[in-house]
């Protein structure tokens, strides 16, 4: 018995502690210090703020770095390819490309890297998958710091991100990018930039 109230005091003192990370993670993304200066787009409501936060205190220069790099850049404007960030070793690849149907796009998790994407022009499509019904059909390649899955699509969080929109997707993020929208124009023009993901 006594076992059993040792547990339940351990699972209620994680829970008040969640509850207060999340309270200070919600009150820090809406002060928005983590904008360095940063005004040309907002996160996207699927952004995991506990873990942006989390990410953001871990890692504080790289993040300033990127924000401070995109509102100092025209992103309209910047030729696309491949853009090193000055004064870090980050690269931001520009992107104009086209979203696509489903079932010819790929999807992914990384367990070095960050995905941070923001929409410059058009709509982008986005995909979360649900964990607990898909399956990993490629394995973890160090490499290349990717791994796929097999997914079940009713189960499938679908959702658009517009221009003047960023989303991030950390290593618990499975999902898939440039997914066809119901938009009659598909032509996007993102930029990705890999973010290093610190344990």
């Amino acid at each position: 018995m006594k076992k059993v109230i040792n547990i339940l005091i351990l699972i209620m003192l994680a829970l008040v502690v969640s509850a207060q990370t999340n309270k200070e993670a919600c009150q820090w993304m809406k002060k928005g210090e983590w904008r360095n200066g940063f005004t040309k787009a907002k996160p996207h409501k699927s952004l995991s703020i506990e873990e942006f936060y989390s990410q953001y205190q871990k890692n504080t220069k790289q993040w300033n770095t990127l924000f401070q790099w995109l509102q100092d850049t025209d992103l309209e404007n910047i030729p696309k390819g491949k853009q090193p960030i000055p004064n870090s070793t980050l690269m931001a690849s520009v992107e104009d490309s086209e979203n696509s149907p489903l079932e010819k796009r790929n999807t992914e998790s990384h367990k070095k890297k960050i995905d941070f994407m923001i929409v410059v022009k058009g709509t982008e499509g986005f995909a979360l998958l649900d964990h607990n019904t898909s399956t990993i059909s490629v394995p973890y390649d160090e490499k290349k710091d990717v791994m796929r899955y097999n997914y079940v699509k009713e189960k499938t969080n679908f959702f658009n991100v517009k221009a003047g929109q960023f989303v991030i997707f950390f290593p618990s993020d499975w999902h898939i990018a440039k997914v066809q929208t119901k938009k009659k124009d598909q032509k996007i023009r993102v930029i990705v930039v890999k973010m290093d993901y610190v344990e």
